[in-house]
């Protein structure tokens, strides 16, 4: 049976999530954690990294930050002009560019920095979003690798050492301890953490016909190119305080725009605005692991005691795991045509992912549906005891 952290609303059917004796998830306890970390050495050791990796480099740019226009990457360019750094950012583009998610990366330059944008073969991008939906179950396999490989491939090609990221998405979902203390982006982060699933770049030639030379942007640098230019990564959410909350209040405050209403599956309307097709990345959670994006952001808000956990529990009910009939009102059939699918090739696509043991059934064992066409959890009940 599906069981939830007695503090947050994260379930056991999460990967890597570990529960304490007391019920209470890895994410909860490393916020917690958090507390008493002493934010003002973390800063200075932060500026003393900087300066090394600046003494050591050869480049104009201190530091590659990977941006997406988002409200995170926009408060990362902000706190390193802040630092008085020259940045390059660089943008891995999205699989399905929303037009406000092409706002907000003008936005970004307009802060003031140098800034490339690398685009992949579309042709072959769409057709690896739709082996990453077919064969792993995440169309968004093809980006989630790319924000990885792209930016550490610019560094390699101009010689800037130092990588800036955002959050190490490990400490704030939770996962293993030894990611969580990981301050370091490195190699083995990627293939463990950096969305593979499973899926090695290195099968898709052989296997679907693909170029190796198309398959370039997906494809890590290797180690002696690495070591040679010193590339190494940080997570500035190891050196300060991270809140996704707090990183829009700063962007809006500079320029970024949302979407003005709350965003299909979610329960805000400033997160994920670049990419049509996340909403079907994060129903296609949903259905492996019976929670989604409105289950995340409530268990952010918990455990910063913004809303209460009745709060949390009708939010996620009203949000999480909502067929994705459209995203940022963008229609479903008109997101999945750009990948050569229907919408009844998708269904069947999503009854192949789903864990069918976290949802209703009838009697023929046959998965039940509302009138939204959403499937029903089993056991919100469980949130409630």
């Amino acid at each position: 049976m599906m069981t939830y952290c007695n503090v947050c609303f994260l379930p056991s059917t999460k990967p890597d999530l570990y529960f304490d004796e007391n019920g209470v998830c890895a994410a909860c306890i490393a916020y917690k954690e958090r507390k008493v970390v002493d934010w003002a050495q973390r800063e200075k050791e932060f500026s003393e990294i900087i300066e090394k990796t600046r003494a050591k480099s050869r480049s104009k740019w201190d530091c590659i930050i990977p941006v997406s226009g988002g409200k995170d990457s926009t408060a990362q360019v902000l706190k390193i002009l802040e630092h008085k750094l020259s940045p390059l950012c660089v943008t891995a583009t999205t699989c399905d560019l929303s037009d406000l998610g092409r706002k907000n990366i003008e936005n970004i330059k307009n802060l003031g920095v140098d800034y490339m944008e690398f685009s992949p073969n579309p042709r072959v991008r769409r057709k690896l979003n739709k082996i990453g939906l077919v064969e792993v179950g995440d169309i968004s396999w093809p980006e989630h690798v790319g924000i990885f490989t792209i930016p550490v491939r610019a560094a390699v090609q101009f010689g800037v050492p130092l990588i800036i990221w955002g959050e190490n998405s490990q400490n704030e979902y939770g996962g293993p301890a030894s990611a969580q203390s990981n301050n370091v982006l490195n190699r083995r982060w990627l293939e463990e953490f950096g969305g593979l699933l499973g899926l090695r770049v290195s099968d898709l030639s052989d296997s679907y016909e693909i170029r190796d030379t198309d398959l370039i942007p997906y494809s890590y640098p290797t180690d002696e190119e690495l070591t040679r230019v010193g590339v190494t990564g940080l997570f500035l959410g190891y050196y300060f305080p991270w809140d996704g909350f707090t990183n829009y209040s700063l962007a809006q405050a500079n320029g970024f725009s949302s979407f003005g209403k709350v965003i299909e599956g979610s329960i805000v309307d400033y997160e994920n605005l670049d990419n049509y097709q996340t909403g079907i990345h994060d129903y296609f959670k949903f259905l492996k692991f019976g929670f989604g994006r409105a289950t995340d952001l409530v268990s952010i808000s918990l455990r910063r005691g913004r809303i209460t956990r009745d709060q949390g529990l009708e939010l996620i009910k009203q949000h999480d795991g909502k067929y994705p009939w459209s995203y940022l009102d963008k229609p479903l059939e008109l997101i999945l045509k750009k990948i050569d699918l229907t919408t009844e090739e998708f269904d069947k696509i999503c009854d192949r992912f789903t864990n069918k043991s976290l949802f209703l059934k009838n009697n023929s064992g046959e998965l039940l549906r509302d009138s939204s066409n959403s499937l029903i959890k089993v056991n919100y009940e469980n949130l409630e005891a």
